[in-house]
């Protein structure tokens, strides 16, 4: 499985388990730690836990994709490590706080437009 298809794979369950603002940056030409980072946020600790949860079991069915998490239970800011695709799944206000498309804004965003769904 290539990196393109573990970042269809997060976007897609991120977006079905209601994650918002998802950003993906393509960081192939910025850095060497990975080919995307993924980043989202959740309006709370439990939908954090719900989606890295939903994300790893989705990932792990497609290949058994070898991944670190940080962060557990209660935490405002969860991190998933693939290798090639980093997800980064914060509480609002944490994600706010850090603002890793500032830190990272060399790094173009990925058109997720037909990966993801429109909200009214």
């Amino acid at each position: 499985m290539n990196s393109e298809e573990i970042l269809k794979a997060v976007v897609k369950t991120a977006d079905d388990k209601r994650a918002e603002e998802i950003v993906a940056l393509d960081m192939r030409q910025v850095s060497l730690l990975a080919d995307y980072f993924v980043i989202m946020h959740a309006n709370s600790e439990r939908q954090v836990e719900a989606i890295k949860e939903a994300i790893v079991d989705r990932v792990n069915q497609l290949g058994n994709i070898e991944n670190r998490v940080e962060g557990g239970k209660d935490s405002q800011w969860v991190l998933i490590d693939f290798k090639d695709v980093v997800v980064h799944i914060f509480v609002q206000e944490t994600r706010h706080f850090y603002n890793l498309e500032k830190l990272w804004a060399d790094a173009p965003e990925v058109n997720l437009s037909e990966w993801v769904t429109e909200e009214d």
